[in-house]
């Protein structure tokens, strides 16, 4: 619509209201203190001033989106009183704050996108974020810190070894067919590789982890070879889709030759040493790779290790079998996960298409005979 002015604060008088979806106009002015009694979706207005802190006890808020507005100050810590909030988007604001330790009283929260604020501090807490299980958006604020490692280390139900979820056990094609679940959210996007990635829905499976441009360091998490539903990995300093400019230390893991369907690969100027691994998809790294990191050593480098630093070998069995090309990280990805990312959303948006999901099925076969 193209609704201009504010708000008026006789909408609170509305009792029989349950969700308010103003998202995408010109509303200026200030937040009604009421916007806790409703689901709500406001983003892409011109609000400004703080987000009221009126959630009272027992508040049934299930979605909250006030992305893409002017809105300072501290998210407020009232919003722990909406135990059934699954999705809160506060993005592109001017929020200041730090962590949000309460956000693990909020048990059946999946989406959380503090994107592009001025959030600060140590994620101290790490256990608070494990409990998101779909989508933790952190990118673009002044987090500091070691790298909350736990994170991924605690994200055991998507790791290797644990009985694997019905649409990693069947393609995805089926899975869509099937009626996998998803959430339906306005203004959800994500820039990989200089491509903006719009979403109207995300599939509860995947799994979309973005930490990027903020001040973390720390080592690089050897779990990352394990996340089997990852579609977006963005841990990088300037919000690029890649690890470089980063203070990552220590050896870079032989799990990451894991992934077999990794198509870049950009470590360069960190404070990497030690071996590089080899095999499968390290073999077809460049030298630009691993750029300003005096410590790594072997191929592709004519920097040759010492004896006590033998290059790891490719890590044998059949690995390929259990990754799925599907839902390979995107530190580096080729157009397949975006010909998949548009095609899942037009099966979501078109009532399962068959002809299309017979596309998928054979795309799908094309990658396995590789």
């Amino acid at each position: 619509n193209n609704l201009v002015g504010e708000i008026p604060s006789s909408i609170c008088n509305l009792s029989s209201l349950i969700s308010l979806y103003l998202y995408g106009n010109s509303l200026l002015g200030t937040i009604p203190k009421c916007i806790g009694n409703w689901s709500s979706s406001l983003l892409n207005n011109y609000f400004h001033g703080k987000i009221p802190k009126s959630f009272a006890q027992g508040c049934t808020l299930q979605s909250f989106q006030i992305n893409n507005n002017q809105l300072k100050g501290s998210l407020p810590r009232s919003l722990a009183n909406c135990k059934d909030l699954k999705l809160l988007d506060v993005g592109n604001n001017y929020l200041n704050d730090t962590f949000l330790d309460w956000l693990g009283n909020l048990s059946h929260l999946q989406v959380l996108i503090l994107r592009s604020n001025r959030f600060y501090g140590q994620v101290v807490n790490s256990n608070v974020v494990v409990s998101f299980t779909n989508l933790h958006d952190l990118s673009h604020n002044n987090f500091s810190g070691y790298l909350p490692i736990k994170i991924f280390e605690n994200l055991h139900v998507i790791r290797k070894g644990n009985e694997k979820p019905e649409y990693m056990r069947n393609s995805m094609a089926d899975a869509l067919a099937n009626g996998t679940r998803y959430y339906q959210m306005q203004g959800l996007s994500f820039t990989a590789k200089g491509l903006e990635l719009k979403f109207e829905a995300l599939l509860t499976s995947w799994m979309v982890i973005d930490f990027s441009d903020n001040k973390f360091l720390g080592e690089i998490p050897k779990t990352l070879g394990e996340l089997h539903s990852l579609i977006v990995l963005n841990l990088s300093h300037n919000s690029l889709t890649d690890l470089s400019s980063n203070k990552l230390q220590g050896r870079i893991p032989t799990e990451l030759s894991n992934i077999g369907f990794l198509e870049v690969l950009n470590l360069s100027q960190n404070n990497l040493m030690g071996p590089i691994p080899q095999g499968k998809q390290f073999n077809t790294f460049t030298n630009d790779s691993y750029i300003g990191n005096l410590g790594l050593c072997g191929l592709p480098l004519s920097n040759k290790c010492g004896n006590d630093e033998k290059t790891p070998t490719k890590i044998d069995g059949d690995d390929d079998e259990e990754l799925d090309w599907r839902f390979s990280i995107l530190m580096g990805y080729g157009s397949g996960l975006v010909l998949g990312l548009s095609l899942g959303y037009i099966v979501l948006t078109t009532e399962k298409p068959w002809w299309l999901i017979r596309i998928i099925e054979r795309v799908q076969q094309r990658f396995a005979k590789r």
